[in-house]
């Protein structure tokens, strides 16, 4: 298993479809995955830190997790059928739920839980992404959600269909 962080979320054009781009820590590899737009929404409001007025129902999950006095241990990213991802949350007591990515993410993003991805996921659908050599970061990640905005501009779901 491999760590990934969250990079953002973007609109793939012209099909409006969200995005969520994850990239491989310590590596180059970055690895998009398509989702629904409400999704979007909850990992874009959760990497703002933006809070509703009513708890939506990933921070309704997180809050339940916490009072019933358990923890989000990690998600793992650990199957890709027909371009469909698949993940599980994992819990302090070794307790093990499937669950779609997106969801997982959102939920990682509110517990501060890292995100994980198999080593074959990465090989298969990650998308290589040399790093930036400037060290002054805000200037590295500018450049990195460039680098994400040029490659969302030219990549189609066709570009991860290794049949």
């Amino acid at each position: 298993m491999r760590e990934v962080d969250v990079v953002g979320v973007r609109v793939e054009m012209p099909s409006s479809q969200p995005i969520v781009l994850l990239r491989e820590v310590g590596g180059e590899r970055y690895l998009p995955i398509w989702i629904g737009a409400a999704e979007a929404s909850a990992i874009a409001f959760a990497q703002q830190g933006m809070e509703p007025p009513r708890p939506l129902t990933h921070d309704l999950f997180a809050e339940t997790i916490r009072v019933l006095g358990h923890t989000l241990s990690q998600v793992r990213i650990v199957n890709l059928t027909d371009g469909v991802f698949e993940a599980i949350l994992v819990f302090d007591d070794k307790t093990e739920i499937s669950a779609r990515p997106s969801d997982s993410i959102a939920l990682a993003l509110r517990t501060g839980t890292p995100v994980f991805c198999t080593e074959e996921i990465l090989a298969e659908a990650g998308i290589p992404v040399p790093d930036s050599e400037n060290e002054d970061d805000e200037v590295v990640e500018e450049e990195e959600v460039e680098r994400f905005r040029e490659f969302l501009d030219h990549v189609t779901p066709e570009d991860f269909d290794k049949s």
